[in-house]
């Protein structure tokens, strides 16, 4: 009987003992639960109408009514909102913001037409897609030509998450055809599927004498979201993959590398905005420098997009 009763006993303190081991850690991302945002009041110029456009960044609550930049290092979130002044013209696009959900609030992005009218008339039409993203925007942006010399992607990150949880709903156009507006001639439609999508990034970068910024990819995982998702999926996990997947039956291309002249750029130590070179795979067991975590309405480059699409996304946590 004695000897039963020890059998159990080790037999439950062993059960007990891999329940503890197995057990995971979330850890809240810094503003993630989308409830405190910056409101910015930006006055377009008379040019293009004098109109005070609604500008929103995540991070502390804060209204802000002047034609400035916003102050970044308050936050870790960039996002797809901006503040521009090219030529001196003052000029203010929204793609991000919250919209309550329940008791709280969440975010929403869009892919949307934003048009500049020039003294009554149309004179730019631009596709935007909706994004949040670690790291920050140059303000005020100074040209639309380079969109990406504004973005400086990343956020410093040492860290080594298995995987990333969060919230979402998404509307997604079962239309194979994409738009592209850069403002710079007419507006054209071709073939493909728009989709918007969530990725992370987990990078070992270093920098050389010249300001030249090198990084090894040492976690990925990216999720596009092909179709609709009507109603919220709460608790939405992507587990990060360590070490090269290119070998990993789920692989896609776009999954991959950033290729040679890649778009993405980051503000090296000479504050300078350059390209981020990603020169190959790390291993597992490397630490990370910085993260990219990159949610947008569309997976195509800036002024592409399909007009109408939306991702709704709440409660951004880590998981260990």
């Amino acid at each position: 009987m004695n000897l039963k009763r020890l059998i159990l006993a080790s037999f439950l303190l062993t059960a007990y003992s891999i329940s503890i081991c197995s057990q995971e850690r979330i850890v809240p991302i810094r503003f993630g639960n989308m409830e405190t945002w910056v409101v910015r009041y930006i006055k377009e110029s008379a040019l293009l109408g004098g109109k005070t456009k609604t500008l929103y960044n995540l991070g502390p609550t804060d209204t802000i009514r002047q034609n400035k930049a916003y102050n970044f290092r308050k936050t870790i979130w960039g996002i797809s909102n901006a503040y521009a002044n090219p030529a001196g013209i003052d000029k203010a696009a929204t793609s991000t913001q919250p919209e309550k959900r329940e008791k709280g609030y969440c975010a929403r992005l869009d892919t949307r037409i934003e048009t500049v009218k020039v003294l009554g008339f149309i004179d730019i039409e631009v596709c935007i897609a909706g994004s949040l993203f670690l790291g920050d925007v140059c303000e005020p942006v100074k040209s639309a030509s380079d969109p990406y010399s504004s973005i400086n992607v990343g956020y410093p990150f040492t860290g080594k998450p298995k995987a990333l949880l969060f919230d979402i709903k998404a509307k997604v156009s079962p239309e194979h055809r994409v738009l592209k507006a850069t403002g710079f001639g007419s507006k054209k439609w071709f073939d493909g599927h728009d989709e918007p999508e969530v990725y992370v990034y987990l990078q070992k970068r270093w920098e050389d004498k010249d300001g030249n910024i090198y990084a090894k990819r040492i976690g990925t995982v990216r999720k596009r979201f092909a179709t609709s998702i009507p109603e919220w999926q709460n608790d939405y996990r992507l587990d990060i993959d360590y070490g090269d997947i290119t070998e990993k039956p789920y692989f896609k291309e776009y999954m991959g590398l950033f290729p040679a002249g890649g778009q993405f750029k980051a503000r090296n130590s000479k504050g300078k905005m350059v390209r981020i070179q990603e020169v190959g795979w790390g291993t597992p067991d490397d630490q990370p420098t910085h993260v990219i975590l990159m949610i947008t309405a569309g997976c195509y480059p800036a002024f592409y997009g399909h007009p109408g699409n939306a991702l709704w996304i709440d409660n951004l946590r880590w998981v260990y």
